[in-house]
């Protein structure tokens, strides 16, 4: 039997041996294989007792928890808790982080069951930042192909815009404490086969989650990925003074209400249009109902003076009354020389 000896400092600075095997079993064989055994890496003292609280809100999508999920597989060192109630508080956190021994805490927050917030915090003291979460997609997505052993310890590549503007340097430093996994952690393994990567790209940051193929040292993406827009940063623990404010930042509202606007516009536009061609067609109705040539031979008359008659104008006879007078003119000659030869 093995004894186990205690100290873990003595075991940590042991050095890597090397073995002879022989193949075949028979020692005057020519074919000797040295294999070296490295030294023992999680044999040390866990010192770092960083614990992260990774839990929600109540109306979160599914989405959202299946990412929550994935950020727990990923990291061993967190922990869980049921959701809180949207009337309390966000101090109630603290208590909360307090009382499940955590000094981190990763709250994601519902808002309208469709805008997600994420909180990343260090309890009870602070600094705390406040993200805008967007684009999400989780593990169980057929395009990440990667794959890492369950409880490795990953490396964190930042962005060199991390080191240049004072708010990214204090949220470098809150990611490092938060994502990193400690050393000698009961639950952790002692490989490095996964890199988080985090990067500012338009005004936002980028996280994602790669595979290090041993060959040639690619990379393979396993997910999730998401991207933060940083709203604020603050002093205490969600709460307190604020120590940078996002100028560029627009609420989701803003955004959904320009997008209304916009289309209203456009449909404002289109009616328009209409309008203006339904114009057009009725003025050229009109131009075909009036020819042009109409008034190419027309000469106005001279102007008379205004005769205004006091007395009433005589009577015209007709011809017709004419020929009937005359008639009975002839007639009553007729008569009259009839008379006179009686």
């Amino acid at each position: 039997m093995f004894k186990r000896k205690r100290g873990g400092a003595g075991q940590a600075n042991q050095k890597a041996k090397k073995v002879k095997i022989v193949e075949g079993g028979n020692e005057d064989s020519n074919v000797i294989n040295e294999i070296t055994i490295p030294a023992p890496v999680s044999s040390g003292r866990w010192t770092n007792k960083e614990r992260v609280l990774i839990f929600s809100s109540r109306g979160i999508n599914y989405r959202t928890r299946h990412m929550m999920q994935d950020l727990r597989t990923l990291m061993p060192h967190a922990k869980a808790d049921t959701k809180m109630d949207r009337k309390d508080k966000l101090f109630v956190v603290n208590e909360v982080c307090e009382i499940k021994n955590c000094n981190k805490c990763l709250f994601f927050e519902a808002k309208k069951k469709q805008d997600l917030y994420m909180w990343i915090a260090n309890s009870p003291h602070g600094p705390s930042a406040k993200f805008l979460v967007q684009n999400i997609h989780t593990l169980a997505e057929l395009k990440m192909t990667g794959n890492c052993l369950k409880g490795s310890r990953p490396l964190l590549s930042f962005d060199p815009t991390f080191d240049k503007e004072p708010q990214y340097a204090l949220l470098k430093e809150l990611f490092i404490q938060t994502f990193s996994t400690p050393r000698y952690h009961p639950k952790s393994q002692p490989f490095v086969d996964h890199v988080f990567t985090f990067t500012i790209a338009d005004k936002r940051i980028w996280f994602r989650n790669y595979q290090i193929i041993e060959e040639d040292a690619s990379l393979v993406e396993i997910g999730p990925r998401l991207v933060l827009n940083l709203i604020k940063v603050f002093q205490g623990s969600f709460g307190g003074p604020t120590l940078f404010e996002n100028p560029d930042f627009q609420s989701p509202n803003m955004h959904r209400r320009e997008i209304r606007l916009a289309a209203a516009a456009r449909v404002r536009e289109k009616q328009m249009v209409k309008e203006m061609q339904k114009m057009k067609r009725t003025e050229a109705k009109q131009d075909l109902n009036t020819d042009v040539t109409d008034e190419v031979f027309f000469t106005p008359a001279e102007d008379k003076p205004v005769r205004i008659e006091t007395e009433a104008p005589e009577g015209k006879v007709s011809t017709k009354n004419k020929r009937k007078a005359l008639k009975r003119a002839k007639k009553r000659m007729a008569e009259g020389d009839g008379r006179t030869r009686r």
